[in-house]
């Protein structure tokens, strides 16, 4: 070993999905949008003064956190935007779980929360999902330094009920708990509402997945003008400029297109509902996906083996192998003709194993 080497930061990083660039790929792999973002997007880019790429952006982000906070109807104190709800979370881990106390979230969950965990010395620990997937509260009523889990979970898809959200807040009053939105666009409720009630409730929010501008990279946070002070008090001592000129742009713009939004949101879940039915036909089983994907398997197919198959044939899904979801293949919903193909696939495949 060199001097120097014992001095670096070693962590094991978090495995993005694959970005496949095949001509044919079937991308059903990282839960990205199948639509464009709103025309007013477009709009807002062409008719950018150029000389605002030259200058730095709005530290604030002041024309962006106002869009937000009008549509959710809060203050434009409780809003914190950031690069991506990656870039949001990391700045909520550095900014609450910081009492060496272990912080909790569910042990099938977003991958990247034990990174953070681990790279910014938290401590953790995993509490283990029931049976269907479900979040057990009373395993969150231990003493604690943190709670965080996505609603609906990735990679399940399954939403849990605002009374089990309410009870894990009811029993962790001295401690921060972010609630993870990335997909509750697609889902039949959000617990937003809660706010008024809960001042140490984060709620996390992205515009990559329901408003087709991942490559925006643009999150926010919702919650008390404290939380969101302190959040904005690490941003300013960590990257004061985290939101580009462009960005803001193009998110303003499609907050103001709720049409858009809306029929974008509806078409996709009427693929849901009917990639259900054909996920049924085919003998696959999944909880009941309130994502813009879902979570199958199958009792006689080797979940590994198919994604093999799958990826031969440029259809890309997302398959993690760990002991509790290597039977699962998430999926994400594309376009119908998207979708089409896969199960095409999925019934040849079926015929010949």
């Amino acid at each position: 070993m060199k001097a120097w080497e014992d001095k670096i930061r070693r962590v094991t990083p978090y495995t993005p999905g694959e970005q496949p660039q095949e001509p044919d790929k079937v991308k059903l792999n990282t839960n990205e949008n199948p639509y464009p973002p709103s025309p007013a997007v477009k709009k807002a880019l062409d008719g950018m003064d150029e000389q605002l790429l030259r200058l730095y952006p709005d530290p604030t982000a002041s024309v962006l956190t106002k869009a937000i906070a009008g549509y959710h109807g809060v203050g434009q104190d409780q809003v914190f935007v950031g690069v991506g709800s990656d870039d949001v979370i990391a700045m909520a881990f550095m900014t609450f779980f910081s009492s060496g106390k272990p912080i909790f979230f569910p042990d099938v969950t977003y991958s990247f929360y034990p990174v953070w965990a681990e790279l910014f010395k938290i401590p953790y620990e995993t509490k283990p999902l029931g049976e269907h997937f479900e979040i057990r509260p009373e395993d969150y009523y231990d003493a604690n330094g943190g709670v965080i889990f996505p609603n609906p979970n990735a990679p399940t898809s399954r939403l849990e009920k605002v009374e089990v959200i309410e009870d894990i807040l009811d029993h962790n009053q001295d401690c921060i708990v972010i609630v993870d939105e990335a997909y509750v666009d697609f889902a039949d409720y959000s617990v937003l509402p809660l706010l008024d009630r809960y001042e140490n409730l984060l709620v996390v929010r992205t515009f990559s997945k329901s408003r087709s501008l991942a490559g925006m990279r643009i999150g926010y946070a919702i919650g008390s003008p404290e939380l969101i002070k302190a959040m904005s008090d690490i941003k300013y001592s960590y990257n004061s400029y985290t939101i580009n000129q462009t960005s803001l742009a193009a998110g303003a713009a499609s907050i103001s297109d709720e049409t858009y939004f809306r029929e974008t949101i509806e078409r996709i879940k009427a693929t849901r509902r009917r990639s259900c039915e054909r996920f049924t036909e085919l003998g696959f089983r999944y909880t009941e996906p309130q994502a813009n994907f879902i979570f199958v398997t199958h009792p006689d197919l080797d979940a590994g083996e198919l994604f093999k198959a799958l990826r031969e044939a440029h259809i890309y899904v997302r398959y993690f192998d760990a002991p509790r979801t290597r039977d699962y293949l998430r999926v994400t919903i594309g376009t119908d003709a998207q979708m089409d193909l896969l199960f095409d696939f999925l019934k040849d495949y079926e015929g010949r194993v």
